[in-house]
């Protein structure tokens, strides 16, 4: 099985890079994991929530081309259902069994959230935490938790 992470924004900070390249390289046994940056929308800081919605639909629009029809696309959102990290992998491990061979794929929203187009898109919408989280640092903490699922999948140790 194949896992796309694609996310708005591209991480520059270099500690940032070194802790998703080391999870990737963990994570090379188990799956390939492909990540696909789309581009923030530049905005000012003082929009309002019209405006808003413009920028988050503009960013849903680039992260929609990045998906088929087929794949199952699991948002992050404050709003989506919280889990354990055995319920993340029995998730992970049901679609590797069950999903036909298509693309499982994780999305993250820019800095201002994400689009309802791609909310209403969403097979699953997944939340980490009821507090909003930088979606940079987001990604890392997403790709540790798939690396943590795949652990449990195979009964390695790691996960505790």
């Amino acid at each position: 099985m194949n896992i796309t992470i694609v996310s708005v924004g591209k991480i520059k900070e270099k500690y940032f890079k070194d802790a998703i390249d080391e999870y990737k390289k963990r994570l090379s046994p188990f799956t390939k994991l492909k990540i696909t940056e789309v581009s923030d929308e530049k905005a000012p800081e003082n929009l309002s929530e019209a405006e808003i919605e413009i920028v988050k639909d503009k960013e849903g629009e680039r992260i929609l081309k990045k998906i088929n029809d087929t794949d199952f696309v699991i948002s992050l959102e404050i709003e989506g259902k919280s889990i354990s990290s055995e319920k993340f992998s029995n998730m992970i491990k049901d679609e590797m069994n069950f999903g036909g061979g298509r693309e499982l794929i994780f999305v993250i929203g820019g800095s201002n959230g994400l689009s309802k187009k791609i909310s209403d898109r969403a097979n699953y919408k997944l939340s980490f935490s009821k507090m909003t989280l930088p979606h940079k640092l987001m990604r890392l903490v997403l790709i540790e938790q798939i690396y943590r699922a795949f652990k449990i999948i195979n009964n390695q140790p790691y996960h505790k």
